[in-house]
């Protein structure tokens, strides 16, 4: 959906409790005594059927239509029967939104056949366009704002988190765990069985409006993966993003989704996503409290080094083992700092090594001297404190010396208070103090290991890829479509094997020498033409489909007949595979038969590349090692296409492919860059060619004469919808300026980053501060990651690019526009080069804008000029748009109407200097 209307959830001003009563038991009850002792600023009314006067002091009536003005939230504590027909009332009294608390067992259950409880939710808003948030939901904590509409156990202190989830009980536990570590929250909001609000637009408000720096997200399923990998992505540059997902097995799976052929698990499509969007993925609660320790209290990592400082050397240990298994690093010392250690007698058991053991005598101001040591080396990124308490270092006094010295700390500190009952109140300490403390040692790494794969994840999306290797042309997806037409039109869901063969070649991926026959005759003739042993293989509908893996591996080679030599051989072999199949299947049609070199992978490794789609996620590009054992092995991994080389080397990286490629390659570095290669053709495959359900390239053998796809499998379905909207390429137009150039508008795209470099080293000073609004001699790499990689549901960024004679490419203009969740309004950027100024490039950017955000449905554009740009005020004023003085910025506002607003709603929000 969109933002429509969330302000009054998380901001109202007044609010209606319907169903409210003073029973002990009452729902109702309880949410109206959490608003009124949250010390809520705004109306508070109370709705039950009795006609009570007052529940709990606050003035109550019987009937939704005899409140004494409309509040900007309905809360629903009555039974679940009944909401329809109350949402119904609730949205003709002129209600804009509705947090539905009421549950029940049977919410997806048709009734009369006037459809399920939630069905008739639905309906029932939309006909008014009240926004509805549940049922079955905990309710909604804004703390900032003394907003407590919720049956939450216990009040919540304000804070930099957000809390957003689908389980109000874990919504609770976490409010619980919040109190007794002294966190607080910028918001607590579930959202239960929603049939309207969703989790990304929740998420969405609370990126657009929330103070909070950190986000945790509970999932348990997700209905539109394109609206929630767009909001994700949108956040997690923004926020910190730790999430967990419930439902990982299909014992805990509550919604029924069919398998994703090809993937075992799809639990790992998940993985996949989170770390596309830089998002912390944890595996259970206690993980996800751990992390949110961690991660909010942490200053940002420069490195992946752990130093560790105990008083012991047995709970030392247990912390190494724990981030060696987790693919940590143990930090080096430096010469100085060994000395340091050496000179002061502070280290025992390893003078000089990692870690730090000062024994059971060690004071609290010896480990104090050590941790300002340790973490003095540069080549240490965090240190851990792992202590056990002694008479000469009790825990608390231990934890008040830390916190006393930990001014003289260069590097993040954690800690582990080892035991209970003394080791509780040091615990307790350190958590007021808001140093990050654990449990156990083995927390506490795994805890600095999500921060570390923050870091990744972090660094993953604001790295800038290198050249894409393969771009293809209209020829060649229109020669494609021509064959997926045709077998669409013969009534076929797959395409042969000589078919998905020559897609492979228009797309550059190397398929063996196949030549493909219908007769013994035929077989005779092709024969003569293959040097050396052949392999000859039936093709017919059960082979043509990719994933279909046999229960028995023994017998994947029926269809097929190795080691044949002479001609007369393979001519007899058509005949033997025919009757074979024949007899054996005789509803089976036939397709042709392809003959082929023999490949016997002798010094090849044998892998499995190829694309699948997932009912949630769409397309997805599977990569890991190959043959029958592919699932056994379970060395698949996962990737949301549109790849990079980037992305494609991360997720080859992840295999145990290519650990044996580094260990046993003479040329690992060059068989890599073949495989991040044809990932990436496989993405582009998979967005050029919407209709591809599935293609499978098993085996595809690797060795030092290449790369070499043995067999293949190809499928087709209904155009796909991608969890992230690929790149556009339909909206790229060629032009001629008024010098003569020809030139390319399209745009942009992530590998465009070193064009992005050199444009803005041409520009002015002058033309920079215009851009900016102030003088940005370089670009950082984040800088080049965002105005590059851009996400196309919301942003747009159209390029002019010029190629010389010589071959080189020249970014010659950019404009750019952010569209707002709602899609009613986009803000704009224009930015030309200084030296071709007046030949046109600024109008020719500008109208493809303009048409792009008119045709998508953007009501308004808006952008904001200096009063000095004069160029750029002309501009505007010829294209239409209507420019006003902002007195209080002292800017030019230059805003052009493109749609008109299609409800009140929406004419409301364009007239609302916030946008709320």
């Amino acid at each position: 959906m969109s933002t429509k209307f969330l302000h009054h959830f998380l901001q109202p001003s007044s609010i209606a409790v319907i169903g409210a009563s003073e029973k002990p038991e009452s729902l109702g009850g309880l949410v109206l005594c959490n608003i009124q002792e949250g010390d809520f600023r705004g109306k508070i009314w109370a709705v039950n059927r009795r006609g009570y006067a007052n529940v709990f002091n606050a003035p109550s009536v019987s009937r939704v239509r005899d409140l004494p003005e409309v509040p900007d939230l309905a809360v629903v504590c009555t039974a679940i029967e009944g909401v329809p027909a109350l949402i119904k009332a609730l949205g003709e009294f002129g209600i804009k939104a509705a947090l539905v608390l009421s549950g029940g067992a049977h919410l997806d259950r048709d009734s009369d056949s006037q459809g399920s409880i939630k069905e008739r939710m639905l309906k029932a808003a939309r006909a008014s366009g009240i926004r509805l948030l549940g049922p079955e939901c905990m309710g909604v904590i804004v703390p900032g704002k003394k907003l407590n509409a919720s049956y939450a156990s216990q009040p919540v202190k304000p804070g930099r988190v957000a809390y957003l989830g689908q389980s109000g009980m874990l919504a609770n536990a976490m409010i619980d765990w919040a109190a007794g570590r002294d966190v607080g929250f910028s918001h607590v909001v579930t959202i239960g069985n929603s049939v309207d609000v969703l989790l990304p637009d929740v998420l969405d408000y609370i990126n657009q409006y929330s103070p909070a720096q950190a986000i945790l997200l509970h999932l348990e399923h997700i209905r539109d993966a394109q609206h929630f990998m767009t909001s994700l992505r949108d956040a997690s540059r923004n926020h910190l993003v730790v999430a967990i997902k419930s439902g990982r097995t299909a014992a805990s799976e509550l919604t029924v989704q069919p398998g994703t052929p090809g993937i075992a698990h799809r639990d790992t499509v998940f993985d996949a996503a989170f770390s596309r969007a830089g998002v912390v993925r944890v595996d259970d609660s206690d993980e996800l409290l751990d992390a949110l320790e961690t991660l909010s209290r942490m200053r940002p990592l420069k490195g992946d080094r752990l130093a560790v400082v105990s008083n012991g050397l047995g709970p030392a240990m247990l912390a190494i083992d724990k981030l060696v298994s987790a693919g940590g690093k143990l930090a080096r010392f430096s010469g100085d700092t060994q000395h340091a250690l050496d000179r002061h007698g502070l280290d025992i058991s390893k003078p000089g090594e990692n870690p730090v053991d000062l024994s059971g005598n060690a004071t609290p101001q010896r480990l104090v001297e050590a941790l300002s040591i340790v973490s003095a080396d540069p080549n240490v990124d965090a240190v851990l404190l792992v202590h056990a308490a002694t008479r000469l270092a009790p825990s608390l006094a231990t934890a008040q010396a830390v916190i006393a010295g930990r001014g003289k700390f260069r590097r993040n500190l954690l800690t582990s208070w080892m035991g209970l009952k003394e080791a509780l109140s040091a615990r307790q300490a350190c958590n007021q103090a808001g140093i990050p403390t654990y449990i156990s040692p083995e927390k506490a790494v795994k805890a600095f290991m999500h921060m570390v794969d923050y870091q990744r994840v972090q660094l993953l999306l604001q790295e800038t890829p290198p050249s894409l290797p393969f771009s293809t042309s209209a020829e060649i997806r229109a020669r494609c479509h021509t064959l997926i037409k045709a077998a669409r039109a013969a009534g076929r869901k797959t395409l042969t094997h000589s078919e998905t063969a020559q897609v492979l070649e228009a797309y550059g991926i190397p398929a063996a020498t196949s030549l493909y026959l219908q007769t013994p005759e035929e077989a005779l003739e092709a024969a003569r033409q293959i040097q050396g042993l052949k392999a000859l293989k039936i093709v017919h509908e059960g082979n043509c489909r990719p994933f279909r893996y046999r229960k028995h591996p023994h017998k994947i080679s029926a269809g097929l007949l190795q080691d044949l030599d002479t001609p007369e051989q393979v001519a007899d072999a058509v005949t033997r595979l025919g009757d074979k199949v024949r007899e054996k299947f005789p509803d089976v049609a036939i397709r042709e038969y392809c003959l082929q070199p023999m490949q016997r992978g002798k010094h090849s490794m044998q892998i499995c590349a190829g694309i699948t789609r997932d009912a949630v996620f769409g397309p997805l590009i599977v990569f890991g090692i190959g043959g029958y054992k592919v699932n056994i092995l379970a060395d698949r991994q996962v990737a949301l296409p549109p790849l990079n080389m980037s992305l494609a080397a991360d997720v080859v990286g992840r295999t145990h492919a290519a650990s044996l490629i580094r260990e046993h390659s003479a040329e690992p570095q060059r068989d890599i860059q073949q495989l991040c290669q044809l990932l990436v053709k496989l993405s582009q495959m998979a967005t050029d060619l919407v209709e591809l359900q599935g293609l499978e390239l098993n085996p595809l053998l690797l060795n030092r004469d290449g790369m070499v796809a043995v067999d293949f499998a190809m499928d087709l379905g209904q155009p796909a919808r991608f969890a992230i909207m690929p790149y556009p390429e339909e909206l790229r137009e060629w032009t001629a300026l008024k010098n003569g150039w020809n030139v390319e508008v399209r745009p942009i795209r992530a590998e465009d980053a070193p064009l992005i470099t050199t444009f803005h080293r041409q520009l002015s000073e002058q033309s920079i501060r215009f851009r900016y609004f102030h003088n940005k001699a370089d670009l950082s790499q984040r800088d080049l990651s965002t105005l590059a990689h851009i996400n196309y549901d919301r942003q747009m960024a159209f390029i002019a690019e010029h190629q010389p004679d010589d071959g080189s490419k020249q970014m010659l203009g950019v404009v750019r526009v952010w569209n707002d969740p709602d899609n009613l309004r986009t803000e704009f950027s224009i930015i030309i080069r200084d030296d071709l100024q007046g030949l046109g490039i600024g109008s020719l950017l500008m109208r493809k804008m303009i048409s792009y955000c008119r045709h998508i449905g953007i009501i308004e554009m808006a952008g904001t000029i200096m009063m000095d740009n004069h160029p750029m005020r002309a501009l505007m004023k010829h294209l239409g748009f209507t420019c006003r003085y902002n007195m209080e910025e002292q800017v030019i506002d230059a805003v052009m109407r493109l749609n008109e607003p299609q409800s009140e709603w929406q004419r409301h929000r364009l007239e609302s200097p916030s946008g709320e």
